[in-house]
């Protein structure tokens, strides 16, 4: 089976998110929407819905919790639903948690080291934008 197939989404927190999404604006060319962070998408016909979303968060976020770390990865699975199943029974600490929105399935697992990963399994017919949590 197919675990991970790419990275879907870079998250992390500031102090000053607008201010740091108006330096990599003006440094880097990267324009994003404050709301959903900047969208990087794939030449890839097999799987025209992957992206990898680029998004800073306030730094009182929620969202990486319980992960202390100022950072999240999130990484594109084929089967989430059988990726978990088999991440519980390899003893992978994962959230009970699980979410479905129109652009696809999300859950949640933390490595050795307890940095908070988020998997997601796109829809097929997500072709626009995928937002994120703030």
């Amino acid at each position: 089976m197919a675990r991970v197939r790419g990275i879907g989404g870079i998250f992390f927190k500031s102090k000053d998110p607008q201010a740091l999404y108006a330096w990599y604006k003006q440094h880097l060319g990267i324009s994003a929407d404050p709301q959903a962070g900047a969208f990087f998408r794939r030449d890839d016909s097999s799987h025209p819905e992957d992206m990898t979303i680029w998004a800073i968060f306030p730094s009182s976020t929620r969202y990486f919790d319980p992960s202390p770390a100022p950072f999240m990865l999130n990484y594109i699975v084929d089967d989430l639903e059988e990726l978990l199943k088999t991440l519980r029974e390899d003893g992978v600490e994962v959230d009970p948690k699980m979410e479905s929105h129109e652009y696809g399935k999300f859950g949640w697992i933390r490595d050795p080291d307890g940095n908070r990963i988020e998997l997601w399994e796109p829809t097929a017919a997500q072709e626009s934008s995928a937002p994120t949590s703030t």
